[in-house]
């Protein structure tokens, strides 16, 4: 019976602070079974992936046991963890680019000197057909899409004897028909008899793939459910510790006008080769536009282009403003943020690298706020009063979680320094908003508070363009939704009228007829 399967894993009252402030678990239990997929759930900074360390040997707990098969064991680093067969697979992954896959998976084995490489290519192969993996084990790092490299991951673990597996996030940049690969694997290994745990915050793919769900909040237990008696409602509840709804609001605004208008963008790598590829599209007041498509498909490069911080060898970004009356449409394509700035033209962009390019960590909140306007300061006296002042009122309007608005930004919560960054750049009262993944990372709460933040600008008559991961928000939250698939457009759709299933095909191929590509 499943109740009487033998447990593989087994960690009781596991507890680990950092300093002497920060408690990232507190007696927390958790138990995996043989040949059974646990999901391990909770909020940012719940210590899913501080408990997971403990158990793979990153992290010793200061508290606490560890069983594995029955078994007390002291895992003091992840050579210990592969000695008992346990392997981790970490959301970034740690491969040589310019090796092979059979040589990455072989990489750091006690052995030869030399590599028998048709040996490693023949083992790796078998491995793979096995568990029905999609992988070349000749295949160059650097030539891999994302799920390959995460292909190449898992079978590192599997050829080192791994039979409990830690899954860190596996599907955050995998499209619909990638997921569902991944999650054919795992089943695969389940009934090959493997433990496997899986982090993850997207409540859909719980239900799909586990078993059973562990839950964490605050760094506390909060109890283990069978997957086949809950649902998301209840998860949520027990995730954040009351009801919320999960409900994303799209609200229709009759009046749209084109304020941004992007035709034939293209941009070159420092290696000459084509990030954008002639992408052409408009963006309308009232409107959420969003931007689909795997990881490095073009959207970095997109938004830094229109903000004048990529260059670009091609095309030209129009922005329509009014002048005595008058609609002027004015290029801004190739000019800096401070020129743009000076033209007039109101433009806010919140990039996906908060602490490099969006805030500087060691400053706090008011000086953080006070960057976006300091050339704007006449005379040799900067005015503190005043973005103080709006510091303080981001800390209420948003709910912002800290000590004060001295405190420097760095030591703030992801979620919370979103928040910062993404108030500081709406406060400026922007035609054009300009959004890269804004919920990576954050918690449920935080997620949707920025959700409905974006449909306020939206109302306000705002562009909004947002640029995402998760394709269920995006198609929930956009008007529209634009796929990039390798640079170039595949199509701009209504998100209403098409599948998960129909978007993630335009994610991995382009298509051939420019008809497709609607406005």
């Amino acid at each position: 019976m499943e109740e009487t399967r033998k447990l593989a894993v087994q960690m009781k009252n596991i507890t680990k602070t950092f300093g002497s402030k920060v408690v990232a678990n507190h007696n927390v239990n958790l138990e995996l079974r043989q040949g059974e997929i646990l999901a391990l759930l909770g909020e940012n900074g719940s210590g899913k992936t501080t408990l997971m360390n403990m158990l793979s040997g990153i992290y010793f707990p200061d508290h606490g046991s560890i069983y594995i098969n029955g078994k007390e064991e002291t895992i003091r680093s992840p050579k210990d963890a592969f000695a008992l067969g346990i392997g981790m697979i970490h959301q970034h992954f740690k491969l040589v680019d310019v090796m092979t896959a059979a040589e990455n998976i072989v990489l750091g084995l006690p052995g030869k000197v030399m590599l028998d490489r048709k040996a490693a290519n023949q083992k790796v192969k078998e491995l793979a057909d096995r568990y029905e993996f999609e992988i070349d084990p000749t295949k160059k790092i650097y030539n891999m899409a994302v799920s390959e490299k995460q292909t190449v991951e898992i079978i590192k673990v599997l050829y080192r004897g791994a039979d409990i597996l830690i899954l860190d996030e596996p599907t955050a940049v995998l499209t619909p028909q990638e997921t569902e690969k991944l999650f054919a694997v795992l089943r695969n290994m389940k009934k090959d008899g493997k433990s496997i745990i899986i982090i993850t915050h997207k409540l859909h793919e719980v239900l799909a793939i586990s078993d059973r769900v562990t839950i964490l909040r605050k760094g506390e237990y909060i109890g283990t459910v069978d997957t086949l008696k809950t649902n998301q409602s209840e998860l949520t509840e027990m995730m954040v510790g009351r009801k919320i709804s999960l409900a994303i609001d799209r609200p229709e605004m009759k009046e749209k006008k084109e304020i941004l208008k992007v035709i034939d963008l293209t941009c070159l790598n420092s290696d000459g080769v084509k990030t954008l590829d002639s992408v052409t599209f408009s963006a309308y007041g009232g409107e959420i536009l969003g931007v689909a498509g795997i990881a490095g498909s073009g959207q970095k490069e997109l938004c830094e282009a229109i903000a004048g911080l990529y260059p670009a060898v091609g095309g030209s970004v129009l922005y329509e403003s009014e002048v005595d009356g008058v609609e002027v449409k004015e290029r801004i394509l190739g000019l800096k943020p401070d020129e743009i700035s000076k033209k007039g033209i109101s433009m806010a962009f919140v990039p996906e690298d908060r602490l490099g390019m969006g805030l500087v960590a060691g400053m706090d909140m008011t000086d953080n706020v006070m960057l976006r306007g300091y050339k704007n300061n006449k005379g040799i006296f900067v005015d503190r009063k005043k973005p103080r002042e709006l510091a303080q009122k981001l800390i209420q309007d948003l709910e912002i979680v800290t000590p004060g608005v001295d405190t420097p930004v760095g030591r703030l919560s992801g979620g919370n320094v979103q928040k910062v960054l993404l108030g500081r750049e709406i406060a400026c009262q922007p035609r054009v908003l300009i959004v890269a993944y804004p919920v990576r990372g954050l918690d449920i709460n935080s997620s949707y508070r920025i959700y409905d933040l974006l449909n306020e600008q939206k109302k306000k008559g705002v562009a909004v363009i947002f640029i995402g991961e998760d394709l269920d928000v995006l198609m929930d939250l956009s008007d529209r939704l634009m796929v990039l698939c390798g640079g170039r457009v595949s199509g701009i759709v209504d998100p209403r009228t098409k599948t998960k299933e129909d978007i993630g095909l335009m994610m991995i191929k382009v298509a051939d007829q420019k008809a497709e590509v609607k406005e």
